[in-house]
């Protein structure tokens, strides 16, 4: 076996880019070697990303202006990312593991479709709660990094998919891998060949197997495809079939990004799409599903869409402004986010604090 050092894969990007940066002239190279240094083990990203972009902390890494406001915001955002983590990501893995540890004779279709269904959610809330504690923890010391998530599962396309999903990285791609390749200016199937290369690459970014060569492959298709005809028939139809749409792709390629092996994707999906093995949820897998998983699974859904952030900032507080006046909803608001804030981090870290079942999953990327 060959290990390689935790992260390896994203503090290369970043040194890439700050070299392909330098070369290109978009920023100066850095004379200090302490400040290079720094950029490249900054820590609250390191290991677990998102990927930073020296020229979007190049006057950063020279003087940052600390506030009680940016550090109190960073301790929030920390605090959701770590009840990502901890509440969401870590209840739904746990059922993901079991579902993908069976063997593929024993999947049902019911057992397969909650077994990627969970790991979707489960990988989602995994990096995007990562994400919100780099940037929670970057606030803290003075750094302000760029979103890498942005609600992706509400995409009508894989190229919205692709917007809104690790955008670090699919934007490191597009910029230093698609883009030079000659992006979409010479033509359709050069445009295609691009796509595939660049998303082929991005499968062995995360790991050198056939699986990961597939998923990547997969993904690249489906961008060419929609870039054609295809795109202008997704783009008619109503949103839910755009959903529908997304959805199918996004679950069945996962597997691929799950399974350990070619043959056990293959397994699973054909147990995804088949009626052999019955619809009823294998046993094993039912005994684990109480209430609290189907609380914490419909909960995952929901947070997975913009919902409540739309019904805080809009509803909620035209609501209490009628009832009291702006200062009084302001009131309101404070001490419900405090509310919340204290309950997420007390339960998170009885969940540490359990130790039971925690996995870090880059240790395959």
């Amino acid at each position: 076996d060959i290990h390689l050092p935790i992260g390896i894969s994203f503090f290369t990007f970043q040194a890439m880019s700050y070299l392909i940066d330098v070369y290109r002239k978009v920023n100066k190279a850095q004379e200090s070697v302490l400040t290079v240094g720094l950029y490249i083990s900054l820590f609250p990203q390191l290991i677990a990303g998102p990927i930073v972009r020296y020229s979007s902390i190049a006057e950063q890494l020279k003087s940052r202006v600390q506030s009680i406001e940016l550090f109190s915001s960073g301790v929030e955002r920390f605090i959701y990312g770590l009840a990502k983590k901890m509440l969401i990501a870590n209840p739904l893995g746990y059922i993901a593991d079991s579902v993908f540890g069976l063997p593929s004779g024993d999947l049902t279709l019911m057992t397969a479709w909650l077994g990627v269904l969970c790991y979707a959610l489960q990988i989602y809330f995994d990096f995007s709660g990562y994400s919100d504690m780099a940037i929670g923890l970057g606030r803290m010391l003075g750094f302000r990094f760029r979103e890498n998530f942005n609600f992706p599962y509400v995409a009508t396309s894989i190229r919205e998919f692709w917007q809104r999903w690790h955008i670090s990285l699919s934007s490191w791609f597009r910029d230093y891998v698609y883009s030079p390749l000659g992006g979409n200016r010479h033509g359709r199937l050069t445009t295609t060949r691009n796509l595939v290369i660049v998303y082929l690459v991005c499968g062995l970014w995360h790991g050198a197997s056939w699986n990961f060569v597939i998923w990547g492959l997969l993904h690249g298709a489906f961008l060419a495809l929609e870039r054609g005809s295809w795109g202008k028939v997704l783009h008619s139809l109503p949103r839910v079939f755009q959903h529908m749409y997304v959805s199918m792709i996004i679950l069945s390629t996962f597997v691929f990004f799950r399974a350990e092996t070619l043959e056990s994707s293959l397994g699973y999906l054909t147990a995804m799409f088949s009626w052999d093995n019955g619809l009823a949820i294998h046993t094993r897998i039912a005994i684990e599903l109480d209430i609290e998983f189907y609380f914490t699974l419909c909960l995952g859904i929901l947070i997975s869409t913009p919902i409540f952030g739309y019904v805080s900032d809009h509803l909620s507080y035209k609501r209490l402004t009628g009832w009291g006046g702006a200062r009084v909803a302001t009131i309101t608001r404070y001490f419900f986010k405090m509310t919340l804030l204290m309950v997420l981090f007390a339960l998170a870290a009885m969940e540490i604090a359990n130790g039971s079942y925690n996995p870090f999953i880059y240790f395959r990327f």
